[in-house]
């Protein structure tokens, strides 16, 4: 996950929800953005 840019981990978040992937692989993908501070962001956007 560390290699994935901001931009890019955001826009597999999104739409990995869009798409209802695996509850699992969804949080991981909310976990590192809460690493990242990034949790706020995607709060703004909803």
């Amino acid at each position: 996950m560390e290699q994935l840019s901001d931009h890019l981990l955001i826009e597999s978040y999104l739409r990995a929800v869009k798409l209802e992937l695996n509850d699992d692989f969804i949080n991981l993908i909310e976990q590192e953005l809460i690493i990242r501070g990034l949790d706020e962001k995607i709060k703004e956007m909803s």
